[in-house]
């Protein structure tokens, strides 16, 4: 019963960080920041991690061991961790509205 209320915990976590991204932007500002998420897969391919995070995740705080930060207000103990490799994916695409801020990104 309690990896259910974790589940469940952690698909709610997940969604409310999800729906930061969806906020309505404007249509320049909409547009997915698909060069980040480009430099993102490419730091997976160096670090020859892209095939296990793909598997397994990616725990936040190897994340934060390569210098990626959470944004001010990002609450860090309510999103899954490991964190999935599609919300990794989306989180780069968000831009400025992602949770956390990538070294990669500019």
């Amino acid at each position: 019963m309690k990896s259910r209320i974790t589940i469940t915990r952690m698909a709610v976590a997940l969604s409310a960080g999800l729906a930061l991204t969806a906020v309505p932007l404007s249509a320049a500002q909409a547009k997915p920041d698909t060069s980040c998420q480009r430099a993102g897969l490419s730091a997976l391919r160096s670090l020859h991690a892209l095939d296990d995070v793909a598997r397994s995740g990616l725990p936040i705080s190897t994340a934060v061991s390569l210098g990626v930060r959470p944004r001010s207000g990002t609450d860090v103990a309510s999103l899954p961790d490991p964190l999935p490799l599609s919300v990794i994916l989306a989180d780069h695409r968000a831009g400025a509205n992602s949770l956390f801020i990538y070294p990669w990104c500019s």
